[in-house]
């Protein structure tokens, strides 16, 4: 069931993000004077199409991994003598770098809407306060002490956990200083703290910034109070039911939820004596891990269920909600940061300060997508746009086959005055090609690694 959820949520946040992408070249195609011949969400053979009164095919294909605009075009077939000023290929090169660079324009302002009625929609966030510091770590070496608030990562403020984790993934690969500026209960003013780093976790896979430092966030006891069982789980096997309260594990007692996550997950394939209260009687129930792959020779015990969520304190809670015209600016302010931070992942990643096994493919994107519809709105609203960014920003990389690439043909082409010939084009074509072929390769790899 989850990987049906997985692929139909991959299908629904491609399918919005190639639509918009498409449209964006199409819309001002059409307004440019080029005949659209075929509008496709999605490759390969349509599953259903429909045709409108300019005769441009729109078309739903049965490969949702992409998308395309077919325009008129002499290259691509013969072309009748009265539709000559309709060809793509016949309109300025001024037009033709509108019509390319419509489509990864069209993922910037998308994105920037999504932040926009996010913002305007509102959320509420639990701020940055720290729980515990661990001995000799980086953070306690630093001077950071329990129950302060991160208030700020170099300068940037930070209201979540979330703000202060992109802060410190920004920093990813480098080498300096990370500041971090922290306030106390009662503290008027924050104090700055310096946190020197060297090639900062360039190494690691799927990087922990927060706790790397040493730092665990602030959380409320949490009762060991079953929320949710998961069908096919060994919870669901051996009985156990939303509701029940976890009193003992193997004859010792359990007053917290963490405390019976730690047990579980270090006793993968082992029986667990487990006694609930249900109600006002105690049920005992036997209770296996199943096994849980969580890195290269790690693994962990699951059972597949989850907690009751526990009410946070009201002074850790913070609502964010803007106005029409703030939240434009918070929106632009985030998009503008999502592409910052995406440029300096693509250059990080090619000087070798961040290894590859960071590139994600289609499988990670559904998984993501799939926990962030279910987390909502707000959450797959700010998804939606970060993948957008990163969709935008892709496509204009000078890459033959990518936008960029024939943006970088039309610009020599306005310089020089005539363009590249077909020979030089066709070369880079094919590397072009290559090296996207080989990003595919390398992100379904780690993808495959991380099931």
């Amino acid at each position: 069931m989850e990987v049906l959820q997985s692929v139909l949520s991959l299908i629904i946040t491609l399918g919005i993000l190639v639509t918009i992408h498409e449209y964006g070249h199409f819309w001002v195609a059409r307004r440019c004077g080029v005949k659209v011949l075929r509008f496709s969400v999605g490759f390969g053979k349509p599953i259903f199409s429909w045709y409108d009164k300019k005769g441009t095919e729109f078309a739903i294909a049965s490969i949702p991994l992409g998308g395309y605009v077919k325009m008129l075009d002499e290259r691509e077939g013969d072309v009748p003598s009265d539709q000559l000023h309709l060809a793509f290929n016949r309109q300025s090169v001024s037009k033709r770098i509108a019509i390319v660079a419509a489509g990864p324009i069209a993922n910037f302002l998308f994105a920037i809407f999504a932040y926009w009625l996010m913002f305007i929609l509102g959320f509420t966030v639990i701020a940055p306060v720290i729980g515990d510091v661990d001995d000799q770590s980086i953070a306690a070496n630093a001077g950071v002490v329990s129950q302060q608030e991160i208030v700020a990562v170099d300068g940037n403020a930070t209201n979540s956990w979330q703000s202060v984790n992109l802060g410190l993934l920004n920093r990813l690969g480098d080498t300096g200083k990370v500041e971090l500026s922290l306030k106390g209960a009662n503290q008027d003013s924050p104090t700055t703290i310096v946190i020197n780093i060297n090639e900062w976790l360039s190494d690691q896979e799927m990087p922990n910034p927060i706790g790397e430092i040493g730092i665990h966030p602030y959380r409320p006891q949490i009762p060991p109070l079953i929320g949710v069982v998961s069908e096919g789980g060994s919870a669901s096997a051996a009985g156990v039911q939303p509701g029940d309260r976890i009193v003992a594990v193997n004859g010792n007692a359990v007053d917290d939820w963490m405390d019976f996550v730690a047990v579980v997950r270090a006793s993968a394939g082992a029986t667990l004596t487990v006694e609930l209260l249900r109600e006002t009687a105690v049920v005992t129930v036997d209770l296996v891990p199943q096994e849980k792959a969580i890195a290269e020779g790690q693994v962990v015990g699951f059972i597949g269920a989850g907690v009751q969520q526990p009410q946070w304190p009201d002074h850790m809670m913070r609502e964010v909600h803007y106005g029409p015209i703030d939240a434009l600016t918070a929106a632009l302010d985030k998009t503008w940061g999502d592409t910052v931070m995406t440029l300096s992942s693509i250059k990080k990643m090619i000087e070798g300060l961040i290894s590859v096994k960071n590139l994600s493919g289609p499988i990670t994107i559904a998984r993501i997508a799939n926990s962030t519809i279910q987390s909502g709105l707000e959450t797959f609203l700010s998804f939606l746009a970060l993948l957008s960014v990163s969709l935008g920003v892709l496509n204009l990389l000078p890459i033959p086959v990518l936008d960029g690439g024939h943006l970088l043909y039309y610009f020599v082409e306005l310089i020089r005055g005539k363009p590249l010939s077909e020979k030089t084009q066709l070369f880079g074509l094919k590397v072009g090609i290559s090296l996207v072929v080989m990003l595919m390769f390398v992100a379904f790899y780690n993808d495959l690694l991380r099931l």
